[in-house]
C-alpha cells in the first residue's frame, strides 16, 4: 500500500475507510431489500418506515406527528403529507389525544398491522440472511476504529513540541 506524504497514518485510515465502506454496503444492502419489501406490499418506503415507527413506540408514548417526525428525520409538514397518505389507504388513524385535547396522535390500523406484520417477517428473514456480514462489518468497524485512535494519539504526542 502506498503511503501519502501528507496524511502520515493513511495506512490505518485506510483499514478504518475499508471497514467503514463494508458496513455501510452491508446496512444499504439491507436498506435496499426493506425498500423493495416494502414497494412489492403496495407501500412506499416511508410509509412503511411511519407504520413501524408508529407501531414501534413504546407503551408509555402516544406518537404524533412531531414524535414520527423525531423518528423517521423528516421535517414536520412532510410527515404531515405522508400520515395524509396512510390515512387514505386505512393504514393509520388520527385520534385526539385524551390527556391533550389539542394534540393529535396516531395510529395504526387493522389493516396496516396486517401489511406490517407480513412486511417483519421479511425483514426477519432478510436480517438473518445478512445478519452475519453485518455483524462483522460492525466488528471491523469498532476494531479499525481503536487502532485509529490509537494512531492518532500516537501522532499527537510525538508532534508536540519539546521545550529545552
Amino acid at each position: 500500500m502506498k503511503m501519502n506524504p501528507d496524511h502520515p497514518s493513511s495506512e490505518a485510515h485506510q483499514a478504518l475507510h475499508q471497514a467503514l465502506a463494508e458496513f455501510r454496503h452491508q446496512l444499504r444492502t439491507f436498506l435496499h431489500a426493506s425498500e423493495t419489501a416494502a414497494q412489492q406490499a403496495g407501500l412506499h418506503p416511508q410509509q412503511h418506515q411511519l407504520l413501524l415507527a408508529i407501531a414501534g413506540a413504546s407503551p408509555q408514548i402516544s406518537p404524533s406527528i412531531a414524535y414520527a417526525a423525531d423518528r423517521l428525520g423528516l421535517r414536520h409538514n412532510s410527515v404531515v403529507e405522508l400520515v395524509d397518505r396512510c390515512v387514505t389507504e386505512g393504514l393509520l388513524r388520527r385520534k385526539i389525544d385524551a390527556q391533550d385535547r389539542r394534540r393529535v396522535c396516531l395510529q395504526v390500523t387493522s389493516k396496516g398491522h396486517r401489511v406490517l406484520d407480513r412486511l417483519s417477517q421479511v425483514h426477519l428473514l432478510e436480517l438473518n440472511s445478512l445478519a452475519p456480514h453485518l455483524i462483522d462489518a460492525l466488528q471491523r468497524v469498532l476494531q479499525n476504529k481503536v487502532k485509529a485512535a490509537h494512531t492518532a494519539r500516537r501522532q499527537k504526542t510525538s508532534e508536540r513540541p519539546t521545550h529545552d
